[in-house]
């Protein structure tokens, strides 16, 4: 996957992505916190690098570019658990994962890079460009789910919104 951002006049921040599927390139794009578009490619080759380069040349040439690493945030959702967990709040780590994997993935937010549970609580770790918007999707897209039972979601990197 190939992920690129680009500060708009009005000041939004947008994304332009692209990554690879069994015999296509998916080519999705927008404003950040939004569902953007996307669209398919068939693969031409199997050099898959160059299949999502070539896909996205015309937005780098508009002035797309990677972010840094070190320009996004740790976003963490905290739950509360008993001790070390059971394998029930394991399983839900794991499906929590994938839910906002998807949710930041498709919003052009970020992506979710796991988790830890131990110690009285179940943390999963993600990392967005944007911690506000993000905190605020994530928010409203968990209330009323099975997930909506969080402790807190903070900053790792500082800032923490603690209750």
């Amino acid at each position: 996957m190939i992920k690129l951002y680009k500060r708009t006049e009005d000041g939004q921040l947008a994304y332009h992505e692209a990554w690879v599927n069994d015999v296509s390139v998916t080519e999705h794009w927008g404003r950040v916190g939004t569902r953007g578009e996307s669209r398919d490619h068939p693969m031409q080759s199997k050099d898959e690098e160059n299949e999502m380069e070539g896909i996205l040349a015309p937005a780098r040439q508009a002035g797309y570019e990677e972010i840094d690493a070190d320009h996004e945030r740790r976003l963490i959702v905290e739950y509360a658990v008993q001790g070390m967990g059971t394998a029930a709040d394991l399983e839900k780590r794991h499906r929590l994962e994938d839910h906002l994997n998807e949710l930041l993935g498709w919003t052009g937010l970020g992506n979710c890079d796991g988790g830890t549970i131990g110690s009285g609580t179940m943390e999963v770790c993600c990392y967005v460009v944007d911690f506000d918007r993000s905190k605020a999707i994530i928010e409203e897209n968990l209330k009323g789910t099975g997930f909506g039972n969080y402790a807190r979601i903070y900053d790792e990197d500082g800032d923490a919104d603690k209750p």
